[in-house]
């Protein structure tokens, strides 16, 4: 028997390629998938050819949307307990005589934007956290596994062939090294985009020894980062296109002794003629300083030289930023250089919609924006429940077509808005008005402002699609690509229908995420952000604005609804599998406007909204009241949401908490269609 046949052969639904932030959010997003009913439990495996995960160093910033995703997830409040909160940006330029002055302050977030404000913490810690949640809610099943690296893939017409070899402990050792420069600090380097892509395979032996294995996975994402392995296994058409720039920047994590009065803020400090510099302070003491290095140039190939560049080169230009100002420092965690630039593959998967890539392998950016980690989750927690529930049986194949369109147009807006404020960071600044060629700062602080809205994560907004149903041209509101023109199963609806739609809940704009406000539960009158009630569990919500229940005429609108909800030719018993709870693929959850002290749930509310179980009784939580609290104030979440207090309206919320459709409460058929367009009948 030959060595190919001898080599083991396993069978999974989903193979995760690559264990970072991007690669952890997808094994836990399939993970919380488990309640959905399906004929077996969902298989997962994820790999990762380094034996360890990341303890210096790497992505910090974790901004509001991400936070509302781990809240959703379950572990914001271990985020947030941990980390730096940013509160306040402070800006610092050269006045008429070069010397840097605080100039303005701003706030690091938006003001009612969202309930999370953008927080700083180390990657290692954010992973530990993915780990405890995966472990926790796949109960065991899904674990890293590491030292593991891809040799070949080969894609079939049921499955992806992945074979894997077993790398020794020498290969898959995490190649961060000690410097031994001032206290001896950890180089990150090796992964900075000053090595060549292929630097770390160059360090694992093609000999073969190594155990290998045949991984046949319905799916395959790979989260292997920048220098991917998966995205140069799918061939020259995936390659990153973009440019590099001249501009070089050192980054630093250090303990600060210094007189510098705005080190605990975040601070954006052009100097007059040594370059810029940004101060990220972070947990326990450390202070992250994003330095511009004006001394190092890339050379002819368009590359630095980084044997050049050590800690006390970042240091010194650091130094030389902040004049007249001192600062010094005898701890430095980790440090590393990079080469400002922008990239992007023109496709996230591949046609066949069996192999995805997310985050870095995909998209790569400067890391000043904060939004390098934070659009790779966002990306993989857009793809996995979408994989997850075509590989349950539970949604149409067609949906994982608007992988692409949604995320990739993320990528570009992310590299059109990094692109022009690495720029405009990195410039010089103007001595007055009649000076051309420097940056004016009060351009700069304008497009800090706008870069707010867009580095918090809540201006994306998804274009038509099976699961959005908005006016518009899918292409252009998609990334602009020939799949976004042809994507399957878009709902046709005009301007003007759509208009009258949305009307209907101004605050929910169709193709964005759900914002939050506090409600009360009907039957405890325990206050709750809304988003809360929309964990990530894999599952749909129609929302029910109920207005005025107490009003005969909205009672009768509410209960013909109702019925047609519960009709056994509608969507809900449609899409629920036999013996499954009637909440199990679509959840009903419901807002009406009416006093809660003269509201009732069982006299009031047809059951379908609060369904009865015979081992457990009646569901008390599923019916809210947009009314006064004892001790929360009033969320005033009709007003803020845009919809009227009497008549209400329906609402459509897909897994990730991204509006899909809306409508009035007549229009039952339209959501029937829209989600006989997604769930597959059972």
């Amino acid at each position: 028997m030959g060595s190919e046949s001898a080599t083991p052969e396993t069978d999974v639904d989903v193979l995760i390629i690559g264990a970072g932030p991007a690669g952890l959010m997808a094994a836990v997003s399939l993970a919380h998938l488990a309640p959905i009913p399906s004929s077996s439990p969902l298989s997962v495996r994820i790999i990762d050819k380094r034996s360890t995960k990341i303890f210096s160093g790497q992505a910090d910033g974790l901004q509001c949307r991400s936070l509302e995703i781990f809240d959703s997830l379950g572990f914001a409040d271990r985020a947030w307990k941990e980390a730096n909160h940013m509160i306040e940006i402070c800006m610092w330029n050269p006045d008429s005589s070069g010397i840097i002055k605080r100039s303005d302050r701003i706030p690091d977030t938006i003001v009612g934007l969202s309930r999370f404000q953008q927080i700083v913490l180390h990657q290692g810690r954010i992973e530990r956290f993915f780990l405890d949640n995966i472990q926790k809610y796949s109960r065991g099943a899904i674990k890293v596994e590491r030292g593991i690296m891809p040799t070949s893939l080969e894609i079939g017409q049921e499955r992806v062939k992945v074979k894997v070899r077993k790398l020794t402990e020498e290969e898959a050792a995490v190649p961060q090294v000690r410097t031994g420069s001032k206290n001896d600090s950890t180089d990150g380097l090796f992964r900075s985009n000053l090595v060549g892509d292929d630097y770390e395979d160059q360090n694992i032996a093609r000999n073969g020894t190594g155990e290998e294995e045949v991984i046949n996975a319905r799916f395959v994402i790979g989260c292997d980062g920048a220098r991917s392995w998966t995205r140069r296994a799918l061939g020259h058409d995936f390659e990153l296109q973009g440019e590099a720039t001249d501009f070089i920047w050192g980054v630093m994590d250090i303990i600060p002794i210094t007189d510098f009065p705005d080190i605990r803020m975040r601070c954006a400090i052009h100097s007059a003629n040594d370059g810029s510099l940004m101060v990220i302070p972070r947990e326990n003491r450390l202070v992250r300083l994003y330095i511009q290095l004006k001394e190092v140039t890339p050379d002819a190939s368009g590359r630095a030289d980084r044997s050049k560049i050590t800690p006390e080169l970042i240091f010194s230009a650091a130094q030389k930023i902040l004049k007249p100002f001192k600062i010094d420092y005898e701890y430095c965690d980790w440090w590393t250089a990079y080469q400002i630039g922008q990239r992007i593959s023109p496709f996230f998967s591949h046609p066949s919609n069996k192999v995805f890539l997310a985050g870095d392998a995909v998209h790569t950016h400067s890391p000043k924006a904060g939004q390098g980690m934070n659009v790779s989750m966002q990306d993989s927690f857009n793809l996995a429940w979408k994989v997850g529930l075509v590989a349950k049986g539970v949604c149409h194949p067609r949906i994982l077509e608007t992988y692409q369109s949604e995320r990739r147009r993320v990528a570009q807006d992310l590299i059109e808005f990094d692109h022009k404020f690495s720029r405009l960071f990195s410039g010089r600044p103007a001595k007055d008005v009649m000076d051309a060629e420097g940056v004016s700062m009060a351009e700069f602080k304008d497009a800090f402002l706008k870069g707010n809205l867009f580095a918090s994560g809540l201006s994306v907004d998804y274009g038509p699609s099976s699961l959005v149903v908005k006016s518009g041209d899918p292409g252009e509101l998609g990334d602009r690509s020939d799949r976004s023109r042809k994507l399957e199963g878009v709902h046709k609806i005009t301007e003007d229908e759509f208009n009258a739609k949305q009307s209907l809940a101004k605050g929910l704009p169709v193709g964005m995420r759900v914002n939050s406000f506090k409600v009360l539960n009907q039957a405890c009158a325990r206050p709750w952000h809304f988003q809360e009630r929309l964990k990530a569990d894999g599952r749909f919500r129609v929302v029910l604005f109920a207005g005025n229940i107490l009003d005969q005429k909205q009672k009768q609108r509410v209960r013909a609804f109702c019925d047609k909800l519960n009709s056994s030719d509608g969507f809900l018993r449609k899409a629920t599998p036999e013996g499954a709870k009637i909440d199990s693929v679509v959840e009903v959850l419901t807002i009406h406007s009416a006093k809660r002290t003269e509201t009732e749930l069982l006299r009031d509310f047809p059951d379908i909204l609060h369904p009865f179980d015979s081992h457990t009784g009646w569901d008390y939580n599923k019916v809210f009241v947009d009314d006064e609290s004892y001790h929360e104030g009033f969320g005033d979440a009709y007003n803020n949401y845009g919809a009227d207090r009497e008549r209400g309206c329906v609402v459509a919320v897909r897994p990730d908490q991204y509006v899909g459709w809306i409508g009035e409460l007549e229009d039952f058929e339209q959501l029937q269609n829209y989600f006989e367009g997604i769930l597959i009948s059972k």
